[in-house]
């Protein structure tokens, strides 16, 4: 239903129900607040004056629910007092101003207004004398109470409502923000290790061009090698955010890294001058996402011993105990402090991010001596994850 719909059909209903009853009211009785004696003009201008106010009222319903329903209370007052013996609807207009408050955030008004015009109906007609029916006073009180209760339930029903869209949103707001920290992670982790190869494949490449040419010629190929694969994870990940509904389908195929790719990673730092071995005791295949995360921890591991270590070797060992795969990446460097360990921190975030959303653990710290280890726990059945 419209906005424009809900402002006006309580007005036009409200009109329709209560200004022709106004000519069809029984005649006057006694007491000193008399009923509309139709005979007088004043008497049927006033009767209209008052049936008309409230549809009036209801059209300001919006902007100021609490004055409305204020006064539509004091016109159905003096509905009910100046024509108590006349037999005609309800002033309906009240009920629809009362809804309207509560639901639009007057409850107060609405509450407070009605009491104050019941209590002082009862009151007027006591001290005039005016005969109002045990009966009529106990249907008005209840009707009263029911439309208040539909306007306490409607107001509940729409809180639950933008409470539940809140909660919507905020998830929503959480997955994104989610994805984004995965797709930094990954883009973090692709570029650092590819581009530290490249940085020291073209050192190489420069030292040994003027005398061992055929050496410098295969630092370029690996350089080639390195920057291809690179830009085609990265093309993969940015295929991600380039489309709305799924994968860009312009963006490369490239399949997740898993351990069968740790002994090209190893060989890849051995080919930087540091002696690495890869040691791998695992008699099964870890779950995809497992490997997946496993991979990406030796390999930003790996990163920071070439970048910052100044280690001349390291070795990766992998093996499962206790229903747990271990991956430990040990070096012989300098044994600097972790956060710069990986410049800034960021990678070690990345790498116990990678864990915990496996249910795992990492540790990473300086050795006693010198050097410095990694070492990542994670369950051999993990706990669900969206990688």
């Amino acid at each position: 239903m419209s906005q424009r719909a809900k402002l006006w059909i309580p007005v036009i209903v409200s009109f329709i129900v209560q200004v022709p009853a106004e000519f069809f009211r029984g005649h006057s009785g006694d007491g000193p607040l008399r009923a509309a004696d139709w005979s007088d003009r004043n008497q049927i201008l006033l009767g209209l004056a008052i049936a008309i106010v409230g549809p009036l009222a209801l059209i300001g319903a919006r902007r100021f629910p609490g004055p409305v329903v204020a006064i539509t209370a004091a016109a159905g007052s003096a509905d009910l007092l100046l024509f108590s013996d006349s037999f005609h609807p309800p002033y309906i207009a009240l009920a629809f101003a009362i809804v309207s408050a509560i639901v639009r955030g007057a409850r107060m008004w609405a509450w407070i207004s009605v009491a104050v015009a019941w209590v002082a109906t009862l009151g007027v007609a006591i001290a005039s004398g005016l005969s109002l029916s045990p009966p009529r006073i106990a249907a008005i009180t209840l009707g009263i109470l029911i439309v208040m209760g539909i306007g306490e339930g409607i107001r509940t029903r729409r809180e639950r409502f933008r409470e539940l869209s809140r909660r919507v949103a905020e998830r929503k707001q959480s997955e994104v923000q989610a994805e984004r920290v995965r797709i930094a992670r990954e883009l973090h982790d692709v570029l650092a290790h590819s581009l530290s190869q490249i940085n020291v494949q073209a050192g190489v490449g420069l030292h040994l061009m003027d005398q061992q040419p055929e050496k410098a010629k295969e630092a370029l190929a690996s350089i080639k090698e390195t920057s291809k694969t690179a830009l085609d994870e990265v093309r993969s990940v940015l295929g991600i955010l380039r489309a709305e509904g799924g994968a860009d389908p312009s963006a490369p195929l490239v399949p997740e890294p898993d351990l069968s790719r740790l002994p090209g990673l190893v060989s890849s730092v051995s080919a930087q001058g540091i002696e690495a071995e890869l040691v791998n005791h695992l008699s099964t295949d870890p779950a995809a996402a497992t490997q997946f995360a496993l991979y990406r921890i030796a390999q930003e591991s790996l990163t920071n011993v070439v970048r910052h270590a100044k280690a001349t070797k390291a070795t990766v060992h992998l093996r499962e105990e206790a229903r747990t795969y271990i991956l430990s990446i040990t070096d012989d460097g300098v044994g600097v402090t972790s956060t710069k360990h990986d410049a800034g921190g960021r990678g070690l975030l990345g790498m116990h991010e990678r864990a915990e959303l496996l249910g795992g653990t990492l540790e990473a710290g300086p050795l006693p001596y010198r050097g410095f280890r990694v070492t990542a726990r994670i369950p051999t059945h993990p706990k669900d994850v969206t990688e």
